[in-house]
Parts: C-alpha cells; structure tokens; sequence
C-alpha cells in the first residue's frame, strides 16, 4: 500500500510564508501527477496546484504568483511554498498523488490523499 503524510502547516500572519511538505511511502511504487488541494470551513475542497511526473505545473488563478508546487523524486516528496499568504487562504490543505504499486503478485493502480494540515492566516 501507500501512504502520504503532509507537514508543515501553522498559523501565520497575513503576508507570511509557509512550506508544506507531504512525503509517499511504500514498498514497490511509482508516482504519476502530485496535486495539493483545500478545504475552507463550509466549502469545497478545491485545487491548489498540481506538478505532473514531468514536472509541468498547474495552478489556481487565486495562488498564481503567490504558491510553487515542487517535487522531489529521489525523496518521493511534494512540496508548496507559499507566500504572501491572505486570510482567504485558510483552510485544511490535502496533498494527493496517484500512480501504480505493487502487491508481491500485480501492479495496482493508486489515488491517495494525505490526511490534511491546517492552514491560518491572521489578518
């Protein structure tokens, strides 16, 4: 099987910076598309940004400018840095990555999410 952990939330001014980290593990696995996503209270969850396995990026017009998603392979570890952080982007951020694993017998495809960092930004 194969799991993620996020780290790296907290609470942080309005203007401040934060980097969050979500590491993959497993036994025999790869990784495709890597994405972080939120949830602000009484909303959807939303996309973030997202990085392919080729590294192309994608953002939300809201983050533009603001956020950058990276991954590192050799670590199997996605991160977003984010500053000039607003109250707006409060929320419980999930990272998520899918992509095949193997169970001894098969590869099995994956879509897994971390389970959430909260994010708050004071104004």
């Amino acid at each position: 099987q194969v799991q993620l952990v996020e780290s790296g939330g907290g609470l942080v001014q309005a203007g401040g910076s934060l980097r969050l980290s979500c590491a993959v593990s497993g036994s025999i696995f790869s990784i495709n598309a890597m994405g972080w996503y939120r949830q602000a209270p009484g909303k959807q969850r939303e996309l973030v940004a997202t990085i392919s396995s080729g590294g192309r990026t994608n953002y939300a017009d809201s983050v533009k400018g603001r956020f950058t998603i990276s991954r590192d392979g050799a670590n199997n570890t996605v991160y977003l840095q984010m500053n000039s952080l607003k109250p707006e982007d409060t929320g419980v951020y999930y990272c998520n990555a899918d992509g095949r694993y193997y169970t001894g017998t098969q590869w099995n495809d994956y879509y897994r999410w971390g389970q959430g960092t909260q994010v708050t930004v004071s104004s």
